[in-house]
């Protein structure tokens, strides 16, 4: 059983929307599915566009874990300023441990 976690997401604006999303999905679904700006998600979330960058809110970055070397690569060429809390939205998997993460979506231009 698909068990419900929260997430909020800052929009370029400062609009915080705040989504209900299922475990197991990637945070980039949810936020396409919440239809959140910003997530544009060109490749389907196959770690090859770099469209879905997000800031992860540092008290939970421990928690999404550091970007592995293929989406490290793929963060080296995001439209705007990467951070040490960047991540790809479609490389984070929401389980029970991520209730309640915040994360900004990236300027996409």
């Amino acid at each position: 059983m698909m068990r419900e976690v929260t997430v909020t997401f800052v929009e370029e604006d400062g609009t915080a929307r705040v989504l209900a999303a299922e475990t197991g999905q990637s945070l980039m679904q949810a936020g396409k599915d919440g239809g959140v700006a910003g997530i544009l998600a060109d490749c389907s979330g196959s770690c090859a566009c770099a469209t879905c960058h997000v800031y992860v809110d540092e008290a939970w970055f421990g928690k999404t874990g550091a970007p592995d070397a293929i989406e490290d690569e793929m963060l080296d060429m995001v439209a705007d300023v990467r951070k040490p809390t960047s991540r790809l939205s479609c490389q984070i998997k929401l389980s029970q441990t991520l209730d309640g993460l915040k994360v900004t979506v990236a300027p996409t231009g």
